[in-house]
């Protein structure tokens, strides 16, 4: 079925578009009040992501809303994890948490080897109904956390402010931490190809806490895993190419190193001006960001104000996904991203005369 609007994929591969396209990370949210009606039919975030109907249901919400220009498979991306045998639960307030964790050599020899058409069907059957229920209007993302990131939550438990328990098992069992980002990248290879031919149109990693690391550790622990998961994935579909984005927040260092990786685009986070990301990537590949998700509590004149800001540095041509520079928060008001979204539209049509 050919695609309505697809802008997305076509600035993803540096190609003529109208306007620039905009998506939002984490558009099915909490700061949706269909969205948590839909949780709460659901009676907990698992059951939520578990049921393909209910995952499509909230994917599409956002679109419902507000003219994006992609939608993103609703999901987490600690699944993995939980299907190797690690427990994933959420505690109220608290996030996401392992009743298991690896704490040795040991612990990441004994983790399974896991199949997405076996152990994670739920996902791609989401899939499936997302892509029929889009019906073509706009592109699918597929996306999954990276090695380095799942490592992290499957080694701390959980969240963490300072990462001490990952960082010292890096340091002390350097062998069994490659070990496990071997297993992971692996898993992740399957799991986004499943994606992939379930119907996703592009995919995104997550490289979440990539930036904690020093930069001869994210090059070796964090980049090379990535690297390696993007030299293995089906790269056509459907007859059209299926961009893959690589996000590493607080990434701005290893601008170079990133986009040399093979991903067709780079995730920015809000720390790091786009135009000079523009000026040290050049043409190697596409640019996606990067609007600070607090600006979204402003005012919708200073939101429109701070669009035209990022669109005026990146400047004319093609290669610009507008996106935020990490996920909107929960207590943002809806209409401000109504604002958000038609500014992106609004303001970058000049950009591409």
């Amino acid at each position: 079925m050919p695609l309505k609007n697809d802008r997305f994929l076509k600035a993803l591969m540096r190609e003529p578009v109208d306007v620039t396209p905009v998506w939002m990370m984490r558009q099915a949210g909490r700061y949706l009040p269909e969205y948590r009606a839909t949780r709460k039919q659901a009676g907990n975030f698992m059951n939520l992501c578990q049921s393909p109907e209910l995952a499509c249901e909230v994917t599409l919400q956002p679109l419902r809303r507000y003219p994006f220009d992609a939608a993103i498979l609703f999901s987490d991306i600690l699944t993995i994890p939980d299907a190797m045998g690690q427990g994933l639960y959420f505690e109220e307030g608290e996030g996401p948490r392992f009743r298991k964790v690896i704490r040795s050599e040991s612990d990441v020899e004994q983790l399974p080897e896991i199949k997405t058409e076996k152990d994670l069907t739920y996902v791609t059957d989401a899939v499936v109904l997302i892509r029929r229920e889009l019906n073509g209007s706009v592109p699918l993302i597929g996306f999954s956390g990276s090695p380095w990131t799942l490592a992290t939550y499957m080694i701390e438990g959980g969240g963490s402010k300072d990462f001490r328990v990952a960082k010292e098992f890096m340091y002390n069992n350097s062998e069994a931490m490659h070990l496990l980002l071997d297993k992971l990248a692996d898993a992740v290879i399957d799991y986004l190809n499943s994606q992939i031919r379930a119907g996703a149109q592009a995919v995104q990693i997550f490289d979440t806490w990539g930036g904690i690391l020093t930069t001869t550790n994210y090059l070796d622990y964090s980049l090379a895993y990535m690297k390696k998961i993007v030299a293995n994935l089906i790269s056509e579909n459907e007859g059209r190419s299926v961009p893959i984005i690589l996000f590493t927040k607080n990434g701005g260092l290893w601008l170079e190193p990133i986009a040399a990786s093979g991903a067709d685009a780079v995730g920015l986070d809000w720390t790091i001006e786009i135009g000079k990301a523009r000026e040290r990537i050049g043409e190697r590949c596409a640019l996606q960001g990067n609007m600070d998700p607090s600006i979204l509590y402003a005012s919708p004149q200073a939101i429109h104000a701070e669009v035209g800001n990022i669109l005026a540095s990146f400047g004319n041509g093609n290669g610009h996904v507008f996106n935020l520079g990490h996920g909107i928060t929960p207590e943002v008001n809806p209409d401000h991203v109504s604002a958000f979204v038609d500014a992106v539209h609004e303001l970058s049509e000049q950009y591409h005369s």
